[in-house]
């Protein structure tokens, strides 16, 4: 991938980085080993409040629970700043999206694409990833998505 000003992309986009959201339980928001980068699952947090709670299909249309992705999404780059440079992202490797969808919602690849738009807006064809899209019963404080993510950077 190119090197990217990613705040400054996300202004383009309307967006911008957020503070990376404290933990929730005990665990670190993100860790480096070498030059990748794992987060922890983000959730829909924005300044410290649930930006949507529900399940996909139930109380959250999947429309909306694809923007939540977008936030978790978000939420992961401020979690990789806790440990390295955003700018400094050379690739992303993985994206893991969890759903929390009504029984039977088999559209979780539709929500993720929240996540995995976002970086191919920032980044251009050079951000495709490979992904996980997994529906699941429930999640932390009920929220109606979770991303996780993977990165390689440069020093």
């Amino acid at each position: 991938m190119n090197p990217v000003d990613v705040r400054a992309k996300l202004k383009e986009l309307g967006l911008e980085l957020p503070v990376a959201a404290k933990p929730v339980a005990a665990y670190v928001p993100a860790i480096r080993t070498g030059n990748i980068v794992f987060t922890a699952g983000q959730l829909p947090l924005v300044n410290g409040e649930m930006a949507g709670v529900g399940k996909v299909d139930g109380e959250i249309t999947p429309e909306r629970a694809k923007e939540l992705a977008q936030v978790c999404a978000l939420n992961a780059l401020a979690a990789v700043e806790t440990v390295a440079d955003v700018n400094k992202i050379t690739k992303i490797v993985r994206v893991v999206g969890y759903v929390n969808g009504v029984p039977g919602y088999i559209n979780a690849p539709v929500v993720v694409n929240g996540a995995s738009e976002l970086f191919l807006a920032i980044w251009g064809d050079g951000a495709k990833h490979a992904r996980s899209a997994v529906g699941i019963a429930e999640l932390p404080l009920n929220s109606p998505v979770e991303i996780e993510l993977t990165v390689e950077i440069t020093d």
